[in-house]
């Protein structure tokens, strides 16, 4: 049991930093880091993954109230990063989609983590960087579920 408490000190500690170092590194390092805030990331990610989808496909998806991604979409909207059209399932709805300036952009910004990654993980070894994939997409995962369990309705 005190072990147990003991790792969980540590993840908790743990993410904690990677969230924090994670912003440092964006907002200390040069273009294309810094080109997307976290939230135009993950929601142009999603439409990159996903093809276009209704606003609140992508809310659910990132565990996001709708009108929270309504704001950002209108965002990336100006930036001409995403493009709106009625929901043709949902007179109501709007589905967004990635534009190829915005597909080009979280494309050069994804390159450019993966070249800070390969530089910071250069002394792992093949397995140990898979080992450490698998884990954060269990944990990810596992986060993602608990919160979907705790949704009203």
């Amino acid at each position: 049991m005190a072990d147990d408490d003991a790792a969980l000190g540590t993840i908790e500690t743990q993410v904690a930093m990677l969230m924090r170092l994670g912003e440092a590194t964006r907002r200390s390092s040069p273009r294309p880091h810094r080109a997307l805030d976290r939230a135009a990331y993950v929601i142009l990610r999603s439409l990159q993954e996903g093809g276009p989808q209704n606003v609140s496909s992508v809310a659910e998806r990132l565990n996001l109230d709708g009108s929270t991604v309504t704001r950002q979409v209108g965002a990336l909207h100006r930036d001409a990063l995403v493009e709106r059209s009625a929901d043709p399932d949902d007179g109501r709805g709007t589905v967004i989609a990635a534009t190829a300036k915005g597909l080009a952009q979280v494309e050069a910004v994804s390159l450019a983590r993966r070249e800070l990654y390969a530089t910071v993980l250069k002394d792992w070894t093949s397995d140990e960087r898979r080992d450490l994939a698998l884990a954060l997409e269990r944990l990810t995962r596992a986060m993602d579920a608990y919160l979907k369990g705790l949704a009203p309705g």
